[in-house]
């Protein structure tokens, strides 16, 4: 989910991580298992309630990742909310309290995961 502009205040963003990742699995320092690694419910949220992304796997090449995006916060589920649209996040960031962002980069065919970037709803509208 795009929802805040990159570079918003309060945002972390993981490149850098992603990238040393990738790199240690590509010169045999990890392997295959243990960079795919996806939870069976984040791979069901892969297939079922993501956005679309034109980036390829940087693991099996063959499939496109997909980003899945969690909130947590006030009035939510302790284990947050998967947001499938950009109008449910709009929704969310009308409502009183701050919300964190995960968003979550996965591949629904090797099962590929890495968490892509965090940001905060409403930070100067918290109560």
């Amino acid at each position: 989910m795009r929802g805040a502009p990159s570079g918003a205040p309060g945002e972390v963003d993981y490149r850098l991580a992603r990238q040393h990742l990738i790199s240690e699995y590509r010169k045999g320092r990890l392997a295959q298992h243990e960079v795919c690694d996806a939870h069976p419910e984040l791979v069901r949220a892969a297939r079922e309630a993501s956005q679309p992304s034109d980036r390829d796997c940087p693991i099996c090449e063959d499939e496109k990742l997909v980003l899945v995006s969690y909130v947590f916060g006030p009035r939510l589920p302790s284990h947050g909310r998967c947001i499938t649209t950009a109008k449910e996040l709009k929704d969310l960031s009308r409502r009183q309290g701050e919300y964190a962002c995960y968003v979550v980069e996965v591949c629904p065919g090797c099962s590929w995961n890495h968490l892509a970037r965090t940001f905060i709803l409403n930070p100067a509208r918290s109560a």
